[in-house]
């Protein structure tokens, strides 16, 4: 299991296949590598590397006051560092996106270019409140089966999903346990976000204006409670050459496999060549 350790000793978890073009792929706030499991079959030759931030998945678990955009920020970097590469393109789903939006602030030699899902430099209050409810929190269901049906009910601006996807999320999502099912991540992470929303200040945008200087793409849940359509329209005025595409039947996040979400990052990858 491949891991590299970070600069204050954490050890964390990464997995790094294939050859050409290195695209680094930064998951959403509670989810970890296997987000970008049903994108892999359909990326063209590259090398794909994926990391699970501190607190997720496979990596450890280092504490609320660790579990930051800049410190995974920081931690992206020095898995680069640790590949031997000199830069990476991005593909950020959500949380990932505004990490790969602060590395393009911090250390924009370091970017290749820059996949935004369903995430900008402004996020509606609503949807905010939404991750709110949920972070942190063990789920009420206590079998995956359970815990499909769930995720179908609550799934907010998505139709058109078969069934068998909503399994497959539930058991990326839960682990199951004697005590019924439980979050893939540190709990801690939810103290995090809520210090996080608390503390919100300055103006983001100028973090997002950096990134019209590289290779760019947003792609945008057509029924997104957390991207409005306003905020993606500025994206656009700012950043005109910016690769956009809409998904229907989709709220936050989509899911990538999509085929509005491969044009995107199909037409993405060709500017990189």
């Amino acid at each position: 299991m491949p891991r590299f350790t970070a600069a204050d000793g954490a050890s964390l978890h990464y997995s790094d296949e294939g050859h050409g073009i290195p695209l680094l792929c930064l998951a959403g706030l509670t989810r970890n590598s296997s987000d970008f499991d049903h994108l892999a079959p359909h990326l063209p030759p590259l090398r794909l590397i994926r990391m699970d931030y501190r607190g997720r998945g496979k990596s450890d678990w280092t504490g609320a006051e660790t579990y930051t955009v800049p410190q995974e920020a920081a931690d992206a970097l020095a898995l680069l560092d640790h590949l031997g590469l000199e830069s990476a393109a991005i593909l950020g789903t959500s949380r990932g996106g505004l990490i790969g939006m602060f590395i393009a602030a911090i250390a924009l030699d370091r970017l290749r270019g820059l996949i935004l899902n369903d995430v900008g430099p402004a996020l509606d209050p609503h949807g905010l409140e939404r991750i709110r409810e949920y972070v942190g929190r063990r789920p009420a269901a206590r079998s995956h089966a359970e815990a499909a049906v769930a995720l179908e009910r609550n799934a907010d601006g998505f139709a058109n999903v078969p069934a068998s996807r909503w399994m497959e999320e539930a058991q990326r999502r839960f682990v199951a346990t004697n005590q019924g099912l439980d979050i893939d991540y540190d709990p801690a992470l939810r103290s995090a976000f809520l210090k996080a929303l608390d503390e919100q200040q300055g103006d983001p945008w100028p973090l997002f204006d950096k990134c019209c200087s590289k290779p760019l793409a947003l792609i945008r849940g057509a029924n997104s409670n957390l991207l409005t359509q306003a905020v993606a329209d500025e994206m656009l005025l700012r950043c005109p050459e910016m690769i956009y595409e809409e998904v229907p039947d989709r709220g936050h996040v989509p899911f990538l496999d999509e085929p509005e979400a491969l044009r995107a990052i199909d037409r993405f990858l060709g500017q990189l060549i």
